[in-house]
């Protein structure tokens, strides 16, 4: 099966449709699949749910989106540093469900493995709790919370090899291997394809069963926050 495409475009080619739910890696700027943004913000596919740990800046990432009203929903943990995402929200223009980071990483994974469901001491007590199903286990209570299964799962590895094994650089772990995992389809973008057997196994972060799309491209990898001081 062709796993490797020349673009983000032709990589999406097929797998775009209106008011779809996507699951996108990253976490902050790091490890975001900024190619792949680039090419839905092109096709106008629209009325778009986000999983994602963050929303990007206003001009980098799922800001794009956001800044071309692509973006219906976001399923996030994290969005403080993207004013278009905050004035689209306090106006009502924009979904939002809050999960707590652990949660959220959780939801992706347990989608991935087929898992509908699981219970999580995170978040009982607080207005995440509210509407959902309350169970105790040994004497603490617990809530619910549901798997994410996603239309389409976008990443960014810094590694591949031709079947579409994929390793990950530092933080980019973060969110990038559950969000792939929980998607119907995963389009990975990645820094370099290797041949196939050239990657240690033991250094494989998510196998290639999970992948069906791979590009390989430049990348701006962007700092959110940059703090310097004088030497």
């Amino acid at each position: 099966m062709k796993k490797i495409y020349g673009s983000a475009a032709d990589a999406l080619d097929g797998l775009l449709f209106d008011g779809m739910f996507i699951a996108a890696g990253g976490f902050g700027l790091c490890g975001i699949p900024e190619l792949l943004l680039d090419a839905i913000k092109d096709a106008g596919t629209k009325d778009l749910t986000f999983a994602s740990n963050n929303a990007g800046v206003d001009d980098f990432g799922i800001g794009i989106l956001l800044q071309t009203r692509q973006v219906k929903k976001m399923i996030s943990s994290y969005v403080g540093e993207n004013a278009e995402f905050m004035r689209q929200y306090l106006s009502g223009e924009l979904e939002l469900e809050f999960n707590p980071q652990g949660t959220l990483a959780e939801r992706m994974r347990a989608g991935g493995c087929g898992i509908p469901g699981f219970y999580t001491k995170t978040g009982v007590g607080t207005v995440i709790a509210d509407g959902k199903e309350h169970k105790d286990f040994g004497g603490e209570t617990y809530i619910m919370e549901e798997g994410i299964f996603a239309d389409l799962s976008i990443v960014k590895a810094w590694k591949a090899d031709e079947t579409g094994n994929l390793v990950f650089r530092k933080t980019a772990r973060n969110f990038n291997p559950p969000a792939a995992m929980c998607g119907k389809v995963c389009v990975a973008e990645v820094e370099e394809i290797v041949p196939t057997g050239s990657l240690d196994p033991d250094h494989i972060h998510l196998p290639g069963i999970y992948v069906h799309r791979l590009i390989q491209g430049e990348h701006e990898k962007r700092i959110e926050q940059r703090t310097t001081r004088a030497a």
